[in-house]
């Protein structure tokens, strides 16, 4: 199989993006299967353009985009993308679009096709703290992640896509006191564990991992 894994450049005045840094570091085979890399520019619009010849070019067999989500304690594998623009904070050309559609009259919401639970308990399993997340925000990230589900939605119906979260690195907290962090490395082996999951099943467990508000 053919993997596509995207990551952003730094924000919000940070010099660097975790998820940047984490995908620079994957190894471009992972057994029988290819790992494509790509980063992708925060910003709106540009970042989709982007995405979208990425997926044209490279036909992968699934997809997974890689952000940062300052304040989280774990990996956080995405459950639903909503077609909505909120931001609270400017991408990097200065942008700051509100309530605005991502796709305009395109459904409201789109659910990942991957098997996120599977790979939370492969995660967990692996001693890397992880977790569902039923909130992608409304910035770059979830707009993004929209785009690639509407891209299976509309172009390629086979095409296996998702989103996961991470958190800040160590030395982003220097500059965010009591913020929490994950060592690049133990992303990285979470990344290849969740690509391991992805690759190896299409169907998920049925375990309770809901919240109540």
């Amino acid at each position: 199989m053919r993997i596509l894994v995207t990551g952003f450049d730094p924000f919000g005045g940070e010099p660097v993006n975790p998820a940047q840094e984490a995908i620079l570091r994957l190894p471009a085979v992972l057994g029988p299967h290819m790992i494509e890399r790509r980063p992708l520019p925060t910003l709106f619009h540009r970042s989709l353009e982007a995405l979208g010849d990425a997926v044209r070019t490279l036909r992968p067999d699934v997809l997974l985009c890689i952000g940062q989500a300052g304040g989280r304690t774990e990996l956080t594998i995405e459950r639903v993308a909503i077609n909505v623009d909120d931001a609270r904070i400017a991408d990097n050309a200065g942008t700051t679009p509100i309530d605005r559609p991502i796709v305009p009259g395109g459904p409201a919401a789109y659910f990942t096709n991957l098997p996120l639970k599977a790979m939370v308990r492969a995660l967990i399993d692996a001693g890397i703290p992880a977790k569902v997340s039923n909130t992608a925000g409304t910035f770059v990230c979830n707009h993004v992640f929209y785009g690639a589900m509407h891209l299976v939605a509309t172009e390629f119906p086979a095409l296996r896509a998702g989103f996961i979260h991470i958190p800040f690195l160590p030395e982003q907290v220097a500059r965010n006191p009591g913020q929490p962090s994950m060592a690049v490395e133990t992303v990285v082996a979470g990344l290849l564990k969740a690509i391991e999951v992805a690759v190896g099943r299409t169907d998920d467990i049925a375990v309770a991992d809901g919240a109540t508000h």
